[in-house]
């Protein structure tokens, strides 16, 4: 058997990459593939073609679970890069449960907010954005525009220059690190990988065609080098509407939320659900005061939701 790199994923069919660079499609063994991108594998070649034989030890495994099924993103990642735009407007329920799919995964998450040269609403969405800050996480403003958009000479040297900038503030984010980047269809995702690797396209599309999944670059999973060394990479995913999370435990999803996660053991029961308990530290602090120690009241409706979702939930 031969080690290797598992690079690009489309229903039974991975493409792995060999130590040599050499990249080979490979088939599951079984009915089922369990390989998702970055997987570390062990396969075995046959005539033109190779069968996965093991999945190697994860360090992690970044995934959704709905009622019905479970979408497997990537492994073994360092942190995720999740693209929202200032229009149209995001999904802050979106958001929430992908920071927390990240948080229970043990995965940075960095929120990039695009378009930001549509002054007035990327303003607007930097105060929705606000509260993620004071939890601690990172984020990022940028301007990245699809090349088709950009046609003046005047607009393109603008264009460019802030390109330049965005690239730059990127590489030295994804230096070093595995990243995940998702998002919503719409948001500029595709325009993030492209100016990071301006061929990523091409290459999306010759990886989709040798899995039989056509030309459409969204069906398919795929894993970019950002340097010749081989130590940072960037893996592009389709774009999703819907983040389910019933693979989370009920009684784990406030330490999974920062806000509520800096309560943790304040409360006048161990096994609290900060839902309407009484001396619970929790809805002491519910308050729509912008302070690093308030939970706002939407926040904390979103978590009733999300506690009663997984109380209903069949795993």
């Amino acid at each position: 058997m031969s080690a290797g790199l598992v690079v690009g994923s489309h229903g039974h069919h991975v493409v792995v990459e060999t130590a040599t660079g050499e990249r080979v499609i490979c088939h599951a063994r079984g009915k089922k593939n369990q390989c998702v991108v970055g997987d570390r594998v062990q396969w075995q070649a046959s005539t033109d073609e190779g069968t996965i034989e093991k999945i190697d030890k994860r360090r992690n495994l970044l995934y959704r679970q709905d009622d019905i099924r479970s979408k497997q993103f990537a492994a073994n990642l360092d942190q995720v890069l999740f693209v929202l735009a200032a229009e149209p407007v995001f999904s802050e329920s979106q958001l929430a449960r992908a920071l927390i799919s990240c948080e229970a995964a043990k995965i940075k998450p960095i929120i990039v907010l695009n378009k930001a040269d549509l002054t007035v609403p990327f303003d607007e969405a930097m105060v929705r954005l606000a509260p993620y800050k004071r939890m601690g996480y990172e984020v990022l403003g940028l301007a990245i525009k699809p090349k088709a958009d950009v046609d003046s000479a005047q607009v393109q040297a603008k264009q460019i220059k802030q390109d330049e900038g965005a690239r730059e503030t990127l590489m030295t984010l994804l230096t070093g690190k595995t990243t995940f980047v998702m998002g919503a269809s719409g948001v500029g995702k595709s325009s993030l990988i492209n100016l990071l690797l301006p061929d990523a396209d091409l290459a999306t599309r010759e990886i989709s065609t040798a899995l039989n999944s056509g030309k459409h670059t969204t069906t398919t999973t795929s894993w970019f080098w950002l340097d010749e060394s081989k130590q940072s990479a960037v893996i592009d995913s389709p774009g999703f509407q819907e983040f389910g999370l019933h693979h989370v435990d009920k009684m784990l999803l406030a330490k999974l939320m920062p806000d509520f996660a800096q309560y943790d053991g304040q409360c006048r029961f161990y096994n609290c659900k900060h839902l309407q308990e009484p001396q619970c530290a929790v809805l002491a602090n519910v308050s729509e005061e912008p302070v690093d120690t308030a939970i706002s009241p939407s926040r904390h409706a979103f978590y009733a939701r999300v506690f009663e979702e997984l109380s209903q939930s069949k795993f």
